[in-house]
């Protein structure tokens, strides 16, 4: 975690976010290294990175973050899925990532990355993600050994500029029992819609396995209907396009009157969850168009109007940050409360990829949690 020693306290009480029980949807293995991790595996092979002192590396990733752009954000990931191409570094990097779950009060994390991107050093597609759920369950009992439990799962994305994700939906289908709960689909997203993978969801349907898509962070509202239409996904992966959806009919002094499309109003009422990352959609350019600062990003509007919306880190090292910090400058500049946030938490037990008993226990879990404080 990349804000292991920052505290954030919510105005409401001063309470403590980070010791609030909290679920993670949206978190990318190859967004989420430590950087004294990545030095130390790049020295193991050879490797140059842009600098040797771990506070300097991670200022270097932040700097090349903020970037207003998708495709120059996702470069800096030459860098971390670089060191992650033996069984080692990818079995490392996912025990620490489970660590920091954890320290980030995180009860229940999804996972996720590319297999596809950690051939580079002879491993097959079946033993890095064999070498992942290795670190994922190390990780699970170095957690446990605090006094914590957490719950972690895969979700296998295939690249959707790279094929059409056949292959990778099998594999995610066939570790279905060991460790794998969903698939996803990322990488650029104008330009190369869900159904380029129609294959892949078509197979993952006939086998009743969930799926997230990336959608409606680089691409518009087209893409969002892609997902749901050929990806036939459950969740999106940020959705926060989906407000060019929404019009504005009017506003008073008490209220704003907005009016939804055919498309914002299916997601709405099917309740097709947000997986919205505010500090990335600022460095990435998501939300651009309605402004450059966080109290412009459409979550609120999103929240109010009654969508399924969650909060995520996205990549806790390209923007310096963890759920507990995303939570602190959404509270701030929106003035949410203790309640807010717990709903928040609910809804992404609610969109988890569990079994339903299973969400049904998570979502008492935070209730208890957030009563507790």
């Amino acid at each position: 975690m990349n804000t292991p020693h920052e505290e954030f306290l919510l105005a409401d009480g001063g309470v403590d976010i980070r010791a609030l029980p909290k679920v993670s949807l949206h978190d990318h293995l190859d967004g989420g290294l430590r950087p004294q991790t990545i030095i130390e595996l790049a020295d193991a092979i050879g490797l140059d990175v842009p600098e040797t002192d771990a506070h300097e590396l991670g200022a270097w990733f932040a700097s090349q973050s903020n970037s207003g752009s998708l495709v120059e954000y996702l470069k800096t990931f030459d860098v971390t899925t670089a060191v992650m191409q033996t069984h080692e570094g990818l079995a490392r990097v996912a025990r620490e990532f489970v660590q920091d779950l954890g320290a980030d009060g995180v009860i229940c994390g999804e996972v996720r990355w590319a297999p596809e991107q950690h051939l580079g050093r002879g491993l097959t597609l079946d033993q890095v993600v064999e070498a992942v759920q290795e670190g994922i369950e190390e990780g699970i009992d170095d957690v446990r050994h605090t006094g914590r439990d957490i719950r972690v799962g895969q979700l296998v994305s295939a690249m959707r500029h790279t094929g059409d994700g056949l292959e990778i939906a099998k594999l995610a289908v066939r570790h279905r029992d060991r460790g794998v709960v969903g698939f996803d689909i990322a990488g650029p997203e104008a330009g190369f819609p869900a159904g380029n993978l129609r294959a892949a969801f078509d197979y993952l349907a006939a086998n009743f396995f969930p799926a997230t898509v990336h959608a409606g962070e680089a691409d518009g509202l087209e893409s969002i209907r892609g997902a749901i239409l050929d990806g036939r996904a459950l969740r999106l992966g940020h959705g926060v396009r989906l407000a060019e959806d929404l019009t504005i009919e009017r506003q008073d002094d008490e209220n704003t009157y907005v009016s939804l499309g055919e498309l914002s109003q299916w997601v709405k009422d099917r309740e097709i969850a947000l997986e919205t990352s505010p500090s990335s959609n600022l460095q990435t350019g998501a939300i651009a168009q309605w402004g450059t600062e966080l109290v412009d990003h459409p979550f609120d509007l999103l929240y109010q109007l009654g969508f399924r919306v969650t909060v995520n880190t996205d990549n806790r090292l390209m923007s310096g940050t963890s759920l507990t910090k995303e939570l602190a400058l959404l509270a701030e500049a929106f003035d949410y409360d203790l309640t807010d946030l717990e709903v928040f938490q609910l809804n992404a037990a609610a969109a988890a990829f569990l079994p339903l008993e299973d969400r049904e226990e998570l979502a008492e879990d935070i209730s208890a949690g957030f009563a507790d404080v």
